[in-house]
Order: structure tokens, then sequence, then C-alpha cells
């Protein structure tokens, strides 16, 4: 079939299959072109291993480590009908452009937080020699259903004590508009924690500890975001906030789990970037087109590949103990955040508005950014030709 773009309210409804492996080789081209990093890991776990900060990492960690790399995800896959998700083609990618490097990889596509697919990734991680020397765990999901109870929670974005009003913009369109967003309830509080909150990487370092699997010295990672004063009030001290918040306290807890054998577990705040989740967040995607803009500008723009890159080669193989800040974070938002940066992105946030967005802001990446992590919009790919779904 040939497959167009097909979006809704800044959601993509589909994704190209070609578009996805170009995009994948992309990334791995990028690693190849740094080198080879000394001391990295051996075998590694990606749980969310198919878009975003998962693929990244996974992608660092076998090309550019050398890594047994086994990724799990929950994916749609194709059909003859209708195309499948961006992650589905992008770990069939991933797994051919690895095995044909003759790196051992495999991947579950499945529901991670069930406790049945835990097991079978235990089960599936013992048919292979030695044991995981680093788990990263980069689950997106607006849902889970609890292992134990069956309950299913839901996450809500939305601020806490009080309805939230500010500019946003509709990125397809580039029209900048006022919005509001009611304060959560408590239960909806309780639930986005559920969801994206550190339990569920509790459960699956403890899983893997109970069968035996985790090496000496073992490091494991979730990522996390602060970002600007100016996205507070719908992010970091929103619902969304209060599950990172759990995340970061849960580090603590699992370094105090992995101390006898040596390990570690970090949380590593990222940059804002176009990601599927952040595309419908309010305010940020209005935020990001400026800062994109600023940090171009001055030649401090990275994405997803070169922050894993960094995150492995400048913090947690670097040969040093990973430099943490106060509340024991690895911080590799250090660009987002300098002064010089912000300071710019706040005078245009000021002046910004639908005539002049273009101008400050860094429209046309954004836009090509959010096409191309679902395969479109992709140099070199022939989007008028039939595909295989």
């Amino acid at each position: 079939m040939v497959i167009q773009p097909k979006f809704r309210n800044n959601i993509f409804m589909n994704a190209h299959p070609v578009g996805c492996a170009v995009e994948v080789r992309r990334q791995i081209d990028y690693v190849r072109s740094k080198g080879t990093l000394a001391g990295g890991p051996k075998k590694v776990l990606v749980v969310g291993s198919s878009t975003g900060y998962g693929l990244a990492s996974r992608i660092v960690a076998a090309f550019g480590c050398g890594a047994e790399t086994f990724g799990v995800a929950f994916e749609k896959e194709g059909s003859d009908k209708r195309p499948g998700t961006a992650g589905w083609y992008n770990t069939i990618a991933f797994e051919r452009e690895a095995k044909g490097a003759g790196l051992a990889c495999g991947s579950l596509n499945a529901d991670a937080f069930s406790n049945e697919v835990k097991a079978e990734t235990a089960r599936r991680l013992k048919e292979s020699s030695g044991k995981v020397d680093l788990v990263v765990y980069s689950l997106a999901s607006p849902v889970r259903t609890d292992p134990v109870s069956g309950e299913m929670y839901k996450s809500v974005l939305k601020p806490i004590g009080k309805p939230y009003s500010a500019r946003s913009v509709d990125m397809m369109t580039g029209q900048i508009k006022d919005f509001s967003v009611e304060s959560a309830s408590q239960v909806e509080i309780d639930q986005t924690v559920k969801v994206m909150g550190g339990e569920d990487w509790q459960l699956w370092i403890k899983a893997l500890q109970e069968e035996d699997l985790l090496a000496p010295g073992v490091m494991t990672v979730a990522f996390s975001y602060l970002g600007p004063q100016m996205t507070y009030a719908i992010y970091r001290e929103g619902t969304i906030g209060r599950a990172k918040e759990h995340l970061e306290r849960t580090a603590g807890l699992l370094t105090e789990r992995l101390a006898p054998l040596g390990g570690r577990a970090y949380v590593s705040v990222n940059k804002a970037l176009v990601t599927r989740s952040s595309a419908v967040i309010p305010v940020v995607p209005l935020y990001i087109s400026l800062l994109f803009k600023v940090m171009k500008e001055k030649g401090l723009h990275e994405g997803c590949i070169e922050q894993m890159r960094r995150l492995f080669a400048e913090r947690l193989y670097s040969g040093e103990p990973a430099a943490i800040d106060a509340e024991g974070r690895i911080r590799i938002d250090d660009l987002e955040l300098r002064e010089d940066v912000q300071q710019e992105v706040a005078r245009r946030w000021a002046q910004v508005r639908t005539d002049n967005f273009e101008r400050l802001g860094d429209v046309e990446g954004y836009r090509t950014d959010f096409m191309n992590i679902h395969g479109f919009g992709v140099d070199g790919v022939d989007y008028d030709a039939d595909v295989e779904p």
C-alpha cells in the first residue's frame, strides 16, 4: 500500500516502515561515527525499547558498546489493511541491523507491566550467557493494569491545586492560542503516579534479582524531565511531576536494594525533545520550538541519540563515578537549562505570536522531528511507492 501521514490533534495515526528503518539507521550511523565506548555494558535490558530514549539507549548499548540487548515494548503490528506503529517498525529495523552486525539481540512485544512478561523476559535472558549489567527503564504509557489486583490505572496531564491557563500552539497549523486545564483530583494524581512513577521499575529489578540475573556492579537508569519555570505548572508541579518525583525517590530505594551487588540506580534528567508524548502536552510544543531555535543558533542542540550517547560516554561509563546533583540525579539537561539559553527563550516567549512564530521558533525543525519519529518526511524515502505494511 501507499502510506501517507494521518494525524489528528497532534497525534499520528500511522507510521511508515521504510522511513522508520532509515531513521533507525541514521541513529546507528551516528553512534558508529563516535567510536566504541571502552568499559561499556555487555548485556542490557531495555524496558520500553521501541521509541525515543529507550530505542536510542538500546542503539548506543549495541552499536557503541557491542552489548547484547533485549528489548521489551508493546506495539501494534502492521497488517494488510493498515500500518503498524512506529515502534513496531523501529524494533524490526533495529533487530535487522544488529543481527547483520553480528550483535546478539532479542525482543518481546507485550505488556511490560505484567508479571507474566517479567517472567518470560527472565526466561529468555537465561537462554544466553552472562547476567544483565545495565537495565534501562524507559516505559511511557497512558494506562497500567496492576499485575496483582487487575485494576487499571489511567494517567492524566493536569495541574494540581488550581486550574491552569497559558498559551500553546498547534504545530501543524502554527496557530498560537490560549487554553485552560482543570486541576486534578486526588484520585487522578494517585493514578498518574501508579502509571508513571517508580513502582513498576522496582518490580522489574526485584524480578531480575530474584532470578539471579543481575551482574555485580549492575546499573539501572530511568528517565525524567525538569524543564524551565514556564512549564512547571503543567508539568513538574502537575500530575506528571508527582509521578516523576516518585520515580526519582525510587532510585534511592533501588540503590539500597542493589548495594549487595555493588550496583546503583540512577534517574537521568534529560533535555526537552519532540516525542509522541511531548507533542500532546500543552505549552510544551511552543516551548520546545523556541528552545530548538535558540539551541541551534548556539550550536548546542541534541536529539535523543546524541543525548543517550553523551549519557553513556560522559556519565555512566566515563571511568569515573557519575556526576549527580544534590538530589542524586544525573543531569544531561545541562545545556537546555544553561542561563544564556533560558534567558533568550524567555525573551522570545514574551514576544511570540502567531504572526512571528516562524521567525522566533524552529517551526520547521519541530515539524520535521515530529514527522520523522513516525517515519515520514525522511530524506531519500519515496512516499508514493507501494510498501509492505
